[in-house]
């Protein structure tokens, strides 16, 4: 400021000491130099002072009240208007949310659609009514759309969600569903331990953690995720989460949580856990008991330690633990490894599981009937192990051919996948004569990614040996065509 000073007074000098007699024109001559010199003393004071410092921040507004934000536009401040139970408004006050002042959230999803047609009884993906053997079923499903709800809360503090709505056509029957499948709010200390609470996915086996179907080359998930680990598992709690690296390629990956835990009986003391449904019934997240709450007060521990010896390699062990039955003297035991092996364009996934329900073959204390009566009519005890397992292969590829005809279809990004998986799974290994529930499936399969968001899946289920609950007995040959897409958004 002070140089600025000087150099306007050394400018008005000549002004100052002109003699009075001065003509006009010469006035006029010396007034333009004047003029100009000033310009350029301005034009070299910009130069030199660079950019415009920031105006000072004006007071915050209070919420509810003043222009409508541009949510599209408005960037994140640092610092957010004060929200309280006394902010006024009237019907603005539904814009009085930090989000809409500061839009941090991200929105995205994904969903499928598919078509099946099975040879004999259908049994998957829920039957709309059983056709009989020998008749065919046939159908379109659109069935999951799931929006994802992620955001930046600060630094350390995050937040993920997923709503799932499970054959929304359907308006009211029992296979629709709409429900919270995961919502989590994170802590992060450091990659070696962060916080993690809400309703979590449980880290048994890793199928359970990542079933998405445009991120999957099978239309179907395995058995043993229907049956055994019923994807998508998931209960309300919190633990830890982190990452561990014991070697200069080699990491260790873990997750810990204490949660609610099974209920294996609804209300009136029926039993949930049978050789038709495996565990299915006995999740939080379709149980009556409690509006969801803890029918036993007991809760239940999950786990997960992976090992990865160099990028592409990872073999993991899983277990779960929890009381049951509503006097909480019944435990539910899942014990899961997986592996993945990437090499080049193959793939080698699985994953194996065993269950364990004590005293589930008894019923509870005052109930007199010890034995379950299967579809087939005939009583047997209800199971108490149960296990399964699947091995996957998968070869990517593109045909040079296609990338030189449609560059644009089949360039960089595009690739074809030829799948071959084995399942099967037993939901009564103590029963081990007749209709024991027991599943063995061959799949092939063929998609094409024209990114690895989107796929177009077309597949052939060999169905060597299937249950019909209906029917109460084995069926083969029940083979099934499944085309599907799925995309995320």
């Amino acid at each position: 400021m002070k140089t600025r000073s000087t150099i306007w007074a050394l400018l008005l000098c000549p002004l100052l000491v002109s003699p009075a007699w001065a003509d006009d024109k010469d006035l006029e001559e010396r007034l333009k130099k004047l003029e100009q010199q000033v310009q350029e003393f301005k034009e070299h004071e910009k130069r030199e002072r660079g950019p415009m410092e920031p105006k000072a921040a004006e007071p915050f507004a209070e919420p509810g009240v003043g222009p409508m934000p541009d949510v599209a536009k408005d960037l994140r401040a640092k610092e957010q208007a004060p929200l309280s139970f006394s902010s006024t408004g009237s019907g603005r006050l539904v814009y009085a949310k930090p989000f809409v002042a500061a839009p941090k959230a991200i929105v995205g999803g994904y969903m499928d659609i598919q078509y099946r047609n099975q040879s004999k009884v259908r049994i998957d993906n829920g039957a709309s009514g059983n056709p009989g053997i020998g008749q065919s079923t046939s159908s379109f499903d659109q069935q999951r759309f799931v929006p994802f709800i992620y955001a930046d809360v600060t630094e350390h503090v995050k937040f993920a969600s997923e709503v799932e709505i499970e054959h929304g056509i359907r308006e009211q029957t029992g296979n629709n569903e709409i429900s919270l499948e995961f919502a989590t709010i994170d802590y992060l200390i450091n990659e070696q331990l962060n916080l993690r609470a809400g309703i979590l996915l449980l880290p048994v086996g890793k199928f359970n953690l990542l079933h998405d179907s445009p991120l999957n080359d099978l239309t179907d998930r395995p058995l043993v995720a229907q049956y055994i680990i019923p994807t998508t598992l998931s209960e309300t709690g919190a633990g830890f989460y982190g990452t561990f690296y014991p070697g200069r390629l080699s990491k260790v990956d873990y997750e810990l949580y204490v949660v609610t835990g099974s209920n294996g009986y609804n209300a009136a003391g029926t039993p949930l856990i049978n050789e038709n449904n495996g565990l299915q019934s006995s999740r939080q997240r379709k149980t009556f008991a409690g509006d969801g709450l803890d029918n036993n007060n007991g809760k239940g521990i999950v786990g997960r330690v992976a090992y990865s010896p160099f990028l592409g390699a990872e073999v993991a062990g899983s277990g779960y633990y929890s009381s049951y039955d509503p006097q909480g003297k019944r435990s539910l035991s899942i014990y899961a490894l997986d592996w993945t092996f990437q090499r080049g364009p193959w793939e080698l996934i699985g994953e194996a599981a065993w269950s364990y329900i004590s005293g589930n073959s008894q019923n509870l204390p005052g109930m007199t009937q010890t034995f379950y009566t299967g579809a087939d009519g005939i009583p047997r005890l209800r199971p108490q192990r149960m296990s399964g397992m699947y091995a996957q292969a998968n070869y990517h590829f593109m045909p040079e051919f296609l990338s030189r005809l449609s560059p644009t279809r089949f360039g960089p990004g595009s690739t074809f996948t030829a799948v071959l998986r084995w399942d099967q799974i037993n939901t009564n290994l103590d029963y081990t004569a007749g209709a024991d529930r027991d599943q063995q499936r061959l799949t092939f399969g063929l998609n094409y990614r024209p990114i690895e968001d989107a796929v177009f899946k077309a597949e052939y289920q060999f169905n060597m040996q299937d249950y019909d609950p209906v029917l109460g007995r084995r069926v083969t040959g029940n083979n099934t065509l499944v085309l599907s897409a799925a995309t995320y958004f």
